[in-house]
């Protein structure tokens, strides 16, 4: 299978995901988009580093990397999850996902003896495998008092933040801006991109 289609299979995957998120209202995802979160502004986190902005970049383009489309580093979903983290999570989640940051890059200082950024891209896609592994796992046995895990979060704000990008709408989707008639049964090619919803 190429790298081509292995991508496919993992947009097409995440957008289920994604979808099924919303359809049954749950998950950290939701708890971020949500009106509902409630925080104390004295607790409230400073404005991420453009040197952690980067390394969020740096870290989505390793989940969706530029192959035919451009990948996540692209559309600037490095700065839509600092975005997201800073004005709807919880303090609690906040301090998961802050916390999270370090877990990985002392994982990957263990594993390889340097910090991601300076990381091969063999290096980087091995460790984030083992840690999605990982968080799967975690997030399967689970209760609801316990936070999600810190990688399965930041996995949710890259499938957010790039396909909710232009980017990702315009070019990684097809996307009609102003859409014609309702056909709810159209032929589908393989390998054909999904249609993106309207914005």
């Amino acid at each position: 299978m190429t790298r081509l289609h292995k991508r496919r299979e993992v947009i097409q995957r995440a957008m289920a995901i994604a979808g099924m998120a919303t359809l049954t209202g749950s998950g950290t995802l939701l708890t971020a988009c949500g009106a509902r979160v409630q925080r104390d502004t004295a607790v409230t986190m400073s404005d991420f580093s453009a040197t952690q902005v980067t390394w969020l970049d740096e870290v989505a383009e390793t989940i969706l990397p530029e192959t035919d489309t451009p990948g996540a580093k692209a559309a600037q979903t490095g700065s839509f999850i600092a975005l997201m983290v800073k004005d709807t999570y919880s303090p609690d989640e906040q301090q998961v996902f802050l916390a999270g940051m370090q877990t990985l890059e002392s994982e990957c200082n263990n594993d390889f003896s340097t910090g991601f950024l300076d990381a091969t891209q063999e290096q980087k896609h091995q460790l984030l495998t083992r840690l999605d592994v990982e968080a799967k796992r975690y997030m399967d046995s689970k209760s609801e008092a316990r936070p999600s895990h810190y990688f399965r979060m930041i996995k949710e704000l890259t499938v957010l933040g790039y396909f909710t990008s232009e980017i990702g709408y315009t070019q990684a989707m097809r996307y009609i801006e102003t859409p014609g008639r309702w056909d709810p049964c159209l032929d589908y090619k393989p390998g054909e991109t999904i249609w993106a919803r309207h914005a």
